[in-house]
């Protein structure tokens, strides 16, 4: 089954045969772990999207929020320097009227800025303007491992959130 996003519930797609530079390598996990993560949101309705499957609160559609976030505050306003004052609350849960196709299309946008900033940079080793921690702005090549562990671990959560729901597995 294929919804508004494109992506399909069911069905398992293997990580990509990558043969290129470490950028494209980089860009390339990131992206089939994105499309992973979308993918377990294909189909679902808003009520069961946005309905917590763990004590802690933590429901598909928020993750997906927390990952449009997080793309957000490492690459747009880290690392490039974009925005003014704090960067946004990463764990804020949907908002009232968010919905899956909102926050789809949200995390869809955050991942499309993303891949400009990675593609202009020339340089993986160059450190960002600023840093969510008190150290030192890190590279592209740390923001870029660190959001492939943030969207894997969190692909993993999604699986389990997903099979709760419907019993969907796989990719």
């Amino acid at each position: 089954m294929t919804d508004v996003t494109g992506f399909s519930a069911r069905g398992d797609v293997r990580p990509p045969l990558v043969e290129a530079g470490e950028k494209e390598t980089l860009r390339a996990f990131l992206g089939y772990l994105r499309e992973a993560v979308i993918a377990k949101a294909a189909g679902v309705t808003d009520e069961v999207g946005l309905t917590p499957g763990v004590p802690s609160g933590t429901s598909l559609l928020g993750l997906i929020k927390h990952l449009t976030l997080v793309e957000q505050n490492w690459f747009e306003w880290a690392y490039a320097g974009r925005g003014e004052g704090e960067p946004a609350e990463d764990s804020e849960p949907p908002a009232p009227g968010e919905t899956a196709r909102t926050l789809i299309a949200a995390y869809q946008e955050a991942i499309r800025k993303t891949d400009e900033i990675v593609a202009d940079c020339d340089d993986l080793a160059r450190p960002g303007v600023r840093s969510l921690r008190e150290t030192a702005p890190p590279s592209l090549r740390w923001v870029l491992v660190h959001m492939i562990e943030e969207t894997a671990r969190h692909a993993g959560h999604a699986d389990i959130l997903r099979e709760q729901t419907d019993g969907a597995t796989g990719r």
